[in-house]
């Protein structure tokens, strides 16, 4: 009993991301991880990955896409990922298609947490995620929802600086979590150059105490356009696609793969101390809150073993 909780405590993941379906109902251009065409994934099967995700023994599970609330049975899946009580339950969505019945129902279910990033106020040729478009719907779940809001403002999509301080202000008006994110390619990336970021140098500081994605290396990446850290995806942040296999975050598909069924305790481990190349300029907040706690420990420059597809 105490192998299996040293185990736990030291190797298991903070948080399992799990795509349920890849299809969107957006088509924003900055955005790799969705298509228009794939079916959602079966509701039996991804009962069947939660329960992995437990065995695995994560204290986090998230529900994402595409855009999850495609997913038909969403609600059901929350329901049945309660009963774990991972210490985090969570999804994230672009909020279109957010109703009063969805929030009753993620109530209902345990949903303890809500991601939606807001990319400025109005729409332009890059996205369609704004918050003229989305104030009705978020003022309305400010008054229902029962779990924590999570509202996102990213930098690198063409909006001004005057944007990002009013989504910021909104989030906190409405009781939300105020969060400022940075654009990453397809890769994972940071994609805006230095010039461009130069004149949000001092908005991470406007999120003010919430601290959880440690908005160091955000100012970092905007002073010098990179920001090192030990990755510790493949173990304490773990990616799950549609088909089942474990990443270490979507932008990593092609050099890291394992499939959900076949992760194990050895995994966890192993990739734990497997050092990302592309660690730098990687602007995956997961990864790297995730990553936090283990800062202080040791890890090889080279990888071994990385991964078995």
């Amino acid at each position: 009993m105490f192998s299996r909780l040293y185990q736990r405590l030291r190797y298991a993941p903070f948080l399992c991301q799990l795509v349920v379906t890849r299809r969107c109902n957006l088509a924003c251009a900055y955005c790799s991880e969705f298509d228009h065409v794939s079916e959602v994934v079966p509701t039996d099967e991804l009962k069947a990955r939660i329960d992995e995700i437990a065995e695995l023994g994560s204290f986090g599970c998230e529900f994402t896409g595409g855009e999850p609330l495609l997913h038909p049975d969403l609600v059901a899946l929350v329901r049945h990922a309660a009963q774990y009580r991972f210490v985090m339950l969570g999804a994230i969505t672009n909020g279109f298609l957010l109703t009063d019945a969805i929030v009753d129902g993620f109530n209902e279910a345990g949903l303890g947490e809500l991601q939606i990033s807001v990319d400025g106020v109005r729409p332009n040729e890059v996205t369609y995620k704004a918050l003229n478009v989305l104030r009705g719907r978020l003022e309305r779940m400010a008054k229902r929802a029962r779990f924590k809001v999570i509202l996102s403002a990213v930098i690198g999509t063409g909006v001004p600086r005057e944007d990002i301080e009013t989504i910021v202000r909104f989030a906190r008006d409405h009781g939300f979590r105020p969060r400022v994110l940075l654009r990453h390619g397809n890769d994972g990336q940071l994609a805006p150059s230095g010039e461009t970021l130069r004149p949000y140098a001092d908005v991470p500081r406007m999120i003010g105490v919430y601290h959880r994605d440690s908005i160091e290396y955000r100012e970092q990446m905007v002073e010098r356009g990179e920001s090192p850290f030990r990755c510790r995806a493949g173990s304490r942040y773990l990616y799950i696609d549609q088909e089942g296999v474990v990443h270490w975050c979507a932008q990593t598909a092609q050099s890291f793969g394992i499939p959900l069924h076949q992760y194990a305790a050895e995994d966890l481990r192993r990739q734990y101390y497997t050092y990302k190349p592309c660690n730098a300029r990687c602007t995956i907040g997961c990864a790297r809150s995730c990553s936090l706690v283990d800062r202080w420990c040791p890890q090889p420059r080279e990888a071994d073993d990385a991964g078995r597809l």
